[in-house]
């Protein structure tokens, strides 16, 4: 099973014509079922609305409406941080040296036994989370 990082969840948003092939063809290949999101990911499409809320409200609506589209579909795929969470972080931050959020949703998907799924593996590589790029191309 999956939890998409915020970039992919970002990608889906796109008219089809402008989502990557790649994501695409790998979103096909998997039940959603088998899809989960973390809450800290609501909270950074959250804090996207309100940076543009003053700076482009069209925008900041359209985000708004996609947020509740996203909120409905996933429902009870969305993984709050809980104390386990929330302490699996911690000590992610402490070994790695910094106090990034890419960090808990790595906790989550450790957390849960998930596969990150994410175009940014870099930013996830020292958690020992399994990770995946749906952006690469598949062999």
């Amino acid at each position: 099973m999956y939890l998409l990082d915020t970039v992919v969840l970002s990608e889906l948003r796109k008219s089809p014509a402008r989502r990557n092939p790649n994501v695409v063809s790998w979103l096909a290949s998997v039940s959603p079922d088998e899809l989960f999101i973390s809450a800290i990911s609501i909270g950074e499409i959250e804090r996207g609305i309100e940076r543009r809320r003053s700076v482009d409200p069209p925008f900041a609506a359209a985000l708004a409406e996609w947020l509740h589209v996203v909120l409905r579909n996933y429902g009870e795929r969305i993984l709050p941080l809980g104390v386990d969470i929330a302490r699996r972080w911690g000590r992610l931050s402490a070994e790695i040296g910094n106090n990034g959020i890419d960090l808990a949703i790595a906790a989550t998907a450790l957390e849960h036994g998930l596969v990150v799924v994410t175009r940014n593996v870099s930013d996830f590589a020292a958690t020992g989370a399994a990770l995946l790029d749906p952006f690469e191309p598949r062999p």
